[in-house]
């Protein structure tokens, strides 16, 4: 091949679906560019910037990155240390609104130019954003007074992603969604059958496909055949994600082919994957010091065990690891790994993971707490290893009960939520930016919500990806990413039909 095929990645949030199609395309051969990526968030945009910048220079990052990181200090200015690469990295990547006035001209002219290359041999990815698809989101939109969903742009923002198909016509093109997509509703008609009736009928027409069923199945998959279940295929989270796969009607599709297989690792579990990183306390919103946070967690374990309404197992498994465990742990900032060993690197995830050359963990910082969720989140990690499920939270105490007004009118049940370590994670959202109670850590010594690097090990970001923004902001861009590992996957599936192979 003498020309690579070009990736265009639309609503690209941190990169997380281009950075699976840019591995996928060096693992076959270096067949792949990363042409152009769009994204409004600026923090999500710099992220992503930066990871083209990187990826510039191959599998050998530039010296000076590996250093700052390790030595804790600010990244260089690329622009003065590697000035051609930061201005092609500047070229391919792009802060826009998708809709908004003068967008598309902006983009138009560099999608005429990319479809020119190759005779349209590009591939489209990118999903839209999902407020107005997911389940929580539509349930608070129900709460707003006057509210139309005719009326909401957000339904519609995938016609964007139309329009820039019906303009670059690629070869092929992925979109992706939350499955809440598949029953929502705008008055009497589903959103569903608009999109794929609207990405099948672009130009000359796109032949679509299901992931995980072969082609010759049925002329056209049945909607809950796009969801793709992460946990299937050697991701650590139980993600359910809608991907539209469509091939131009000129590419040939082997009839019996099924384009991601079900992984041959099994199931990973949620300490698979972070139990190697160093054990961190929980942070407090007052008075951070070690020693407070010591009579903290003692106080509310007197809680535990001494209440009346905890189960036996749970008050007897407090006070073994209390014995046991308390203070075998660094404090809330200490992230220099102890040794650089990772315990499975025969693993494919875990070296795709790790780098040798990294010294510290990057944003493994805990958040501050309050004592009371200190105990929550002490009570919720002891009852998953006793129960191996997480509290509802009318099972947790009198003495540890928030004191919400609405606590009892069963909607916030799930409020406090443990990570069970032997299994997938639920699914990382972008509301973990706004509090960890849904993302407890699973060791009760810990008693704290997982940190930004615990999020993106679960999201399969490589440990070497770092997320620009305040702290929150990271959160949000790993919560809003495609797990990368899993966008190799489905790169490497797409990029072998393009290829004939």
């Amino acid at each position: 091949m003498t020309d690579k095929i070009g990736i265009v990645d639309l609503f690209s949030g941190p990169g997380g679906l281009g950075e699976g199609f840019a591995a996928a395309g060096r693992e076959l051969g270096d067949v792949v560019r990363i042409a152009l990526s769009v994204e409004n968030d600026l923090h999500a945009f710099e992220t992503m910037r930066l990871r083209a910048f990187l990826r510039g220079h191959g599998e050998d990052f530039p010296t000076g990155y590996h250093k700052a990181l390790n030595d804790g200090k600010p990244l260089p200015d690329w622009s003065t240390m590697h000035l051609r690469r930061w201005k092609r990295a500047c070229s391919e990547t792009m802060r826009a609104t998708l809709g908004g006035e003068g967008t598309f001209e902006r983009i138009a002219p560099l999608l005429d130019g990319e479809r020119s290359r190759r005779h349209g041999l590009t591939v489209l990815i990118g999903g839209p954003p999902c407020q107005a698809y997911s389940l929580v989101g539509r349930a608070r939109n129900r709460g707003n007074v006057g509210y139309v969903p005719e009326d909401d742009g957000r339904h519609f923002l995938y016609r964007e992603y139309v329009g820039i198909l019906e303009r670059l016509r690629p070869a092929a093109f992925v979109m992706e969604n939350v499955k809440g997509m598949l029953s929502s509703k705008v008055g009497a008609d589903g959103i569903f059958s608009r999109v794929l009736d609207d990405l099948e009928g672009t130009g000359d027409g796109y032949r679509l496909l299901a992931l995980t069923t072969a082609a010759r199945d049925r002329p056209r998959p049945l909607p809950k055949d796009f969801v793709v279940r992460a946990e299937e295929h050697g991701i650590p989270q139980a993600r359910h994600r809608v991907f539209i796969i469509g091939f131009r009607n000129d590419i040939r599709i082997p009839e019996d082919r099924v384009l991601l297989t079900t992984g041959s690792g099994g199931s990973r579990s949620v300490l698979s994957v972070i139990e190697d990183l160093p054990r961190l306390r929980s942070g407090l919103s007052r008075d951070d010091s070690h020693e407070a946070w010591r009579r903290e967690v003692l106080a509310m374990a007197e809680l535990v065990t001494g209440s009346e309404d905890v189960p036996e197992e749970v008050a007897d498994a407090t006070e073994l690891l209390l014995e046991n465990g308390l203070g075998h742990h660094r404090d809330r900032t200490a992230v220099v790994r102890a040794g650089n060993d990772w315990p499975s690197a025969d693993d494919d995830l875990a070296q795709w993971m790790h780098d040798p050359d990294l010294i510290l963990v990057l944003h493994h910082e805990t958040r501050g707490h309050i004592p009371g969720d200190v105990g929550r989140y002490l009570y919720a990690a002891t009852f998953g290893l006793c129960f191996d499920r997480s509290p509802k939270l009318a099972e947790f105490p009198a003495t540890l009960q928030p004191a919400h007004r609405n606590r009892r009118t069963g909607v916030f049940a799930d409020r406090f939520r443990v990570q069970i370590g032997d299994r997938p994670s639920s699914t990382v959202t972008s509301h973990i930016s706004k509090d960890g109670h849904y993302y407890i850590h699973p060791d009760p010594m810990q008693a704290r919500s997982l940190t930004v690097r615990e999020a993106a090990r679960l999201q399969t970001f490589p440990d070497n990806y770092l997320f620009c923004g305040p702290r929150t902001e990271q959160y949000r861009q790993v919560g809003n990413a495609v797990p990368p590992f899993l966008a190799k996957q489905i790169g490497a599936a797409v990029l072998s039909v393009l290829m004939g192979s």
